[in-house]
């Protein structure tokens, strides 16, 4: 059923038309680059589900889905190795996820659920990496796994809201950290301040950043005139190619 939905969102980016959906732009955007830079046209309907795709190529955005929902047994492996030093809890859990009907069902099908649990396990898995850099702060390590935490972030957000969780979830865990920091004697004030500054300038200055890019680039590609016009005032109606009012002055 939503590969009907999405599929179609796909097809507006590759045609530049412009619609409104309730969530974030980043995962339409990135099936329809999927779908393009595998060679389909966006020109099938996508009218009720189950339709047959016939000629049009629809293998690269299902296989987009199905790497990035792959990618969620090493995410989850990592993950636990770095939490338990375990290697058994670490196997049995990529195990599980190996195996878990719902897990492979979301990820063979063009939607926005693998593309959100990549970048959900993605966001968790950076910030335990992290941690295990917190003995040797400000090094080439600690900024890569702090700033790919931030990409990750913006990423979860980006496809759907529910991946304010995650951003909740690294949060609490950054409260945590600062806290730890702050009770440290050894540590001086000007020291705890560049750990505030990184964790500020990583975990929200570069998501909010990039976040806002996604949809910079979202109003840049779609504009075309379609169904989402209504949704906006004449005023950025008239920006749309193809809508009644392009081009027409609109009084303030």
């Amino acid at each position: 059923w939503d590969e009907t939905h999405f599929g179609k969102m796909g097809s507006y980016y590759i045609n530049r038309t412009f619609f409104f959906d309730v969530h974030p732009p980043l995962g339409k955007m990135l099936i329809g680059l999927a779908g393009y830079l595998s060679g389909y046209d966006g020109t099938f309907p996508f009218q009720k589900p189950g339709d047959r795709y016939e000629q049009h190529n629809y293998i690269g955005m299902r296989g987009f889905c199905a790497f990035l929902g792959s990618c969620l047994v090493p995410f989850a492996y990592l993950t636990v190795l770095e939490l338990s030093k375990s290697l058994p809890a670490a196997l049995l859990t990529a195990f599980i996820l190996i195996f878990d009907t719902g897990c492979i069902t979301l990820s063979q099908y063009i939607l926005l659920d693998p593309i959100l649990m990549f970048f959900l396990m993605g966001a968790v898995l950076s910030m335990v990496k992290c941690n295990s850099c917190a003995d040797r702060p400000f090094s080439a390590s600690w900024w890569f796994w702090l700033s790919l935490t931030g990409v990750n972030l913006a990423g979860a957000m980006g496809v759907k809201f529910v991946g304010l969780f995650v951003v909740l979830l690294v949060g609490l865990n950054t409260i945590y950290d600062l806290w730890d920091l702050l009770g440290n004697l050894s540590l001086s004030l000007v020291m705890f301040g560049k750990h505030l500054l990184a964790r500020v300038l990583c975990l929200i200055m570069l998501p909010l950043a990039l976040y806002t890019a996604m949809f910079a680039v979202h109003f840049a590609v779609l504009n075309k005139s379609g169904p989402g016009d209504g949704f906006f005032s004449s005023a950025f109606q008239s920006q749309l190619i193809g809508n009644n009012l392009h081009n027409v002055s609109i009084p303030e």
